[in-house]
């Protein structure tokens, strides 16, 4: 039960952030996107933006490698295969356009230094822009331990107040932070599920067990 709830939330998760990079697009047609640990997702298919966005993927080597074999080729889009915390892959991507950052599943799994490398190198990068990611507070990051879903992976960095982020890049500004009720298709869960995160919502630390967040600079 436990794990179809978990597919459930990543689902609806993927909904809003989609809707979210929809409305950015729409915006700015001449964006620049960069979708931070891609992993296999589909995003840039499923959105289907028009050839005057340009589209980055990125993720570490042997990732793109068989994302290469598994996705078709399209207009205005580019696979990087890099570690994120070697950011000279952002000298492949343009600095003229508005620029949107999407990290989904990403940020937990990179120390504090790290994070704040790559929304220092992204915020320096582009003339202004968006970015859209997910992340936890500090109490799931303590207590996920170093094999996060028996997969060996470690969570190291959390966030508790939205606002904190200015820590590490002042130049950001928040939009929204987006309760469970507030994602996409939420009204479609269980009536049970409902009812347990809204009971949720009403205490902070856990309403900001893990969120959506979209901030401008």
């Amino acid at each position: 039960m436990w794990s179809e709830i978990g597919c459930t939330i990543i689902a609806t998760r993927a909904a809003t952030i989609d809707l979210l990079t929809t409305r950015y697009l729409a915006d700015h047609p001449d964006a620049a996107v960069l979708q931070v640990g891609c992993g296999m997702d589909s995003r840039a298919f499923r959105i289907n933006p028009p050839a005057s966005v340009q589209w980055f993927d990125v993720d570490y080597p042997d990732v793109i490698d068989l994302r290469r074999q598994l996705f078709p080729e399209r207009v205005a889009y580019q696979l990087i295969g890099a570690p994120l915390d070697d950011l000279r892959w952002l000298d492949k991507v343009p600095r003229d356009r508005p620029g949107l950052l999407i990290a989904e599943g990403v940020l937990h799994y990179l120390s504090e230094t790290e994070v704040k490398a790559l929304l220092n190198a992204v915020v320096a990068h582009f003339p202004g822009g968006q970015m859209i990611f997910d992340i936890c507070n500090p109490w799931i990051v303590k207590r996920a331990g170093s094999n996060v879903g028996g997969t060996g992976a470690t969570y190291k960095w959390g966030l508790d107040d939205p606002q904190d982020i200015k820590q590490l890049e002042p130049k950001l500004e928040l939009i929204k932070e987006f309760r469970p009720s507030e994602l996409v298709a939420f009204s479609r869960f269980p009536f049970w599920l409902r009812a347990l995160y809204r009971a949720m919502e009403l205490n902070l630390t856990l309403r900001r067990m893990e969120r959506t967040l979209v901030y401008r600079y």
